[in-house]
């Protein structure tokens, strides 16, 4: 497995962004995608939001999928207030777990699971957390729960891991399949996180700059 660059590593936070002034796009109106509920309680619908871009290339992407399979839309836009309290949050309990870690440590460690407030793709709207489904929404076996932590899952929520079953190894390679295809790039200690355009992509990809940056939903 090639190394994992952390959303911590100090490269990340280097890429210089040049915003485009992109749109951020609701998702249930501008789209055919499924969108899954278990975010709805957000009532202002940030959740359900993506940058024009992003959301054109998922619908390419969709349109590359098996014909019984469908992409199910769980997370977009993330506020950087609610950001950082997901952080902070995974933060603070890696800190109780290990008193014995640096504050670096607990960095780099929460970042495995949560980025870095300052430098989160999902603030600038550049970030989808999904899966894949039947058409009728039925979420496939894709080895771990969506938003499993590494200690939960041993591990096997990374995109590459080899603690998961044949047909979890399978529907992963389909979904980076269609993914890749269509230019975005995968966070590899999360199989469900994907970006265009923010910092990690634009370090993945050699991009001179990112496209998006943090962001406030109108």
């Amino acid at each position: 497995m090639t190394e994992i660059v952390l959303m911590s590593d100090p490269k990340v936070a280097a890429v210089p962004v040049q915003e485009c002034g992109e749109p951020l796009v609701d998702v249930r109106r501008d789209s055919p995608l499924l969108v899954d509920e278990r975010k709805w309680q957000d009532s202002a619908g940030a959740f359900a939001h993506l940058r024009a871009g992003v959301l054109d290339r998922l619908l390419t992407a969709q349109a590359q999928l098996p014909q019984a399979m469908r992409l199910l839309f769980v997370e977009g836009y993330r506020p950087p207030s609610l950001q950082r309290h997901y952080f902070d949050e995974y933060a603070a309990q890696l800190r109780a777990e290990h008193p014995e870690w640096t504050a670096e440590q607990v960095r780099s460690a929460a970042s495995r699971y949560v980025s870095p407030p300052e430098i989160a793709p999902h603030s600038a709207g550049a970030a989808v957390d999904l899966t894949l489904a039947d058409v009728d929404g039925h979420e496939l076996d894709m080895g771990t729960r969506m938003n499993a932590t590494p200690e939960e899952s041993a591990g096997a929520c990374y995109t590459q891991a080899d603690n998961i079953n044949d047909a979890a190894r399978s529907h992963r390679h389909i979904l980076s399949t269609a993914l890749t295809a269509v230019g975005l790039v995968n966070y590899p200690t999360e199989w469900w996180h994907w970006s265009y355009g923010d910092r990690y992509w634009a370090l993945e990809t050699g991009a001179a700059a990112a496209h998006y940056g943090p962001k406030e939903l109108d």
